[in-house]
């Protein structure tokens, strides 16, 4: 299986990507809107169709990129039923399994922080996908939502703990740093529910916490009861002046057939030494100026603001940086060559 923990700054949301490295076909689970295309960025570096996208529940402190994943790919949509999430395919039922070939889960209903919140264990038990159900030292909120200390009390400590010690605990949330733990490790040590708790230790502790709600709850159930998809139904703006594509490493690309069809349109910054210009007289054709990269930040008041601007040198590595550089300049319309030089026609 191909397993990665992703993470989402803004709101502390952990993403995990699950794949089944022989039939190439991958599930996401708790993808966040605005990093959809970091995500659909890193499915195609890795060579991975997205089958599947799941929500452990409807997330009060960001919104879903179900809906827009489902867009890009096709891919089909799961949550537990007692959700009723708009443009779900797939409605989850406790102890229900679901998944893909070679990668298969069993759904766990584990209310408390909401109503409808699900963890999701590995078929051997390896792995629990526990939302905010359960958190690394801690656990979610039971203020809102049709939350309930006494259920995720219950959830926990009946459902999850049930797991075996060793089975990896993977949340949907951190907000120090932590990226794993274990059943074992939160039954010992959980600092609400750990250490032989009992109901009353808990329940007493859930209700004496005294937390804002989430900024963006307002806006994030309601969009996650549409499964992500905006109240217009629209996708949102993608640049209009190239095909670009985003890169895991956050580059925007394109590639060379896009150049030599539109060379006319765009401003070529060829950010090579000089000796490597002068090996290479053919790009003469194509290139609008030449700045070596280590000479662009004190000269970027060079480069022409009229057009979109695209840098490129041998591999697309450079000018890569060259991007950044640009854009921390105020440049807005720039992207890198993908793979450099090496993707280009020689007469």
């Amino acid at each position: 299986m191909i397993f990665r923990q992703l993470f989402d700054s803004s709101s502390s949301t952990y993403t995990y990507l699950l794949a089944d490295g022989q039939q190439r076909e991958a599930l996401l689970i708790d993808p966040v809107f605005g990093q959809a295309s970091r995500d659909l960025a890193l499915l195609k570096e890795l060579g991975l169709t997205l089958a599947l996208v799941v929500d452990t529940h409807a997330h009060a402190d960001h919104i879903t990129a179900a809906w827009l994943l489902q867009q890009e790919t096709g891919c089909r949509i799961a949550s537990a039923r007692a959700i009723g999430a708009a443009h779900v395919d797939l409605p989850l039922d406790d102890n229900q399994e679901f998944g893909l070939a070679g990668v298969r889960l069993q759904a766990l209903a584990t209310p408390g922080h909401t109503d409808g919140c699900m963890s999701y264990v590995l078929a051997d038990q390896s792995m629990v996908f526990t939302g905010d159900t359960l958190l690394i030292r801690g656990c979610g909120r039971s203020d809102f939502q049709q939350g309930s200390a006494r259920m995720l009390y219950e959830s926990i400590t009946t459902r999850l703990f049930s797991l075996p010690d060793a089975c990896l605990v993977y949340p949907a949330h951190d907000y120090n740093g932590r990226t794993v733990s274990s059943i074992g490790e939160e039954k010992a040590f959980n600092a609400r529910v750990g250490g032989g708790a009992n109901e009353t230790d808990f329940v007493e502790y859930m209700n004496a916490m005294k937390l804002p709600h989430p900024k963006k709850i307002d806006e994030a159930v309601p969009a996650n009861l549409r499964s992500g998809c905006p109240e217009d139904g629209r996708l949102p703006p993608r640049p209009d002046w190239a095909d670009i594509r985003l890169t895991y490493a956050g580059v925007p690309e394109i590639d060379a057939e896009w150049l030599e069809q539109h060379l006319e349109e765009v401003t070529v910054l060829d950010v090579r030494l000089g000796e490597e210009v002068r090996d290479c007289p053919f790009t003469g054709r194509l290139v609008d100026i030449h700045i070596p990269l280590d000479e662009l930040q004190a000269r970027v008041d060079e480069v022409p603001a009229d057009k979109p601007v695209v840098a490129l040198c041998r591999s697309g590595r450079r000018s890569a940086l060259a991007v950044k550089i640009l854009k921390d300049a105020g440049f807005e319309e720039v992207a890198s060559l993908s793979r450099g030089l090496r993707q280009l026609t020689q007469p």
